[in-house]
């Protein structure tokens, strides 16, 4: 029930970021577009979720941001978990120099002092877009990933199935794609729902910094011009949407995670399944 939760309410903010500008063009809304006789106006009165300080209709920039910020997750995720998985499979399963060399650039990239070094990264290149700042992100934050992967690999290297498939001949590759990477197939995913959670929280709190291109939006951005005019004159719904799809966000990648953690955790599993017959007794 967590996962399918979690995975319903991130499948919903995938196909918002695929129809949003369809979806505004629909309604005749757009997240640039002025309407001059409803400024700083609340929900209602053809604008759903109310309208800015300068006449633009929050809904619309919440669909665009929706667009940009999972961009930055996707794309974030993908590259950090790429690189996790690529040098932590490499430097469990191979082993010595091989381990020693991607263990040192691990424990390297595990010490960098990451949120100062994005910042200097951003704000040095000129188009800060969600491409850029997802590059940077993804560079910066597959280190945890890559050494928790190595962890795991080792145990699996030396696992009884391994030594077998070795001694029936297979080549080092096969072995990695059949036999070790399925196994991580858990780990993996969660990894990925963290990366993609922590790099829209990172593009959000770029974005709340002022580093971000000015024809962006995103819920960051969103949530980064409302605090300059909408907490003093209590424009609620200028903040809160923004807010509440990261939290949601926040809450649909915790909800998976449990689920897969249920099922890799033996130990869970058996709470579940004690509890479930004390309930039926």
């Amino acid at each position: 029930m967590k996962v399918r939760v979690g995975i319903g309410i991130i499948a919903f903010f995938a196909v918002v970021a695929v129809v949003g500008p369809w979806l505004n063009d629909l309604m005749g809304i757009g997240p640039w577009k002025i309407d001059y006789d409803a400024i700083s106006r609340p929900p209602g009165g053809g604008h759903l979720l109310g309208t800015t300080s300068q006449g633009t209709d929050v809904l619309a920039q919440v669909i665009a941001g929706t667009r940009n910020s999972m961009v930055v997750g996707a794309l974030a995720g993908v590259i950090g978990i790429v690189l996790a998985v690529v040098v932590g499979v490499t430097a469990g399963f191979f082993g010595g120099r091989i381990d020693a060399l991607l263990s040192f650039l691990t424990n390297m990239f595990l010490v960098l002092p990451v949120l100062p070094l994005t910042l200097i990264v951003a704000g040095y290149v000129q188009d800060t877009g969600p491409v850029t700042i997802a590059l940077i992100i993804g560079l910066f934050g597959w280190a945890p990933g890559a050494r928790t992967l190595r962890a795991q690999t080792l145990s699996l290297r030396g696992r009884d199935f391994v030594m077998a498939m070795r001694m029936l001949g297979e080549t080092r590759t096969r072995l990695i794609f059949v036999e070790v990477l399925p196994h991580l197939a858990g780990w993996i995913s969660a990894m990925f729902l963290h990366l993609v959670l922590g790099a829209v929280l990172a593009e959000a709190g770029l974005a709340f910094l002022g580093i971000s291109s000015a024809d962006t939006v995103s819920w960051g951005t969103i949530i980064d011009q409302a605090r300059q005019v909408a907490l003093l004159n209590g424009m609620w719904w200028w903040f809160v949407p923004p807010g509440l799809c990261i939290a949601l966000l926040g809450t649909a990648t915790g909800l998976v995670n449990f689920g897969i953690d249920e099922v890799m955790n033996p130990r869970l599993r058996t709470a579940d399944i004690k509890a479930m017959r004390k309930a039926l007794a």
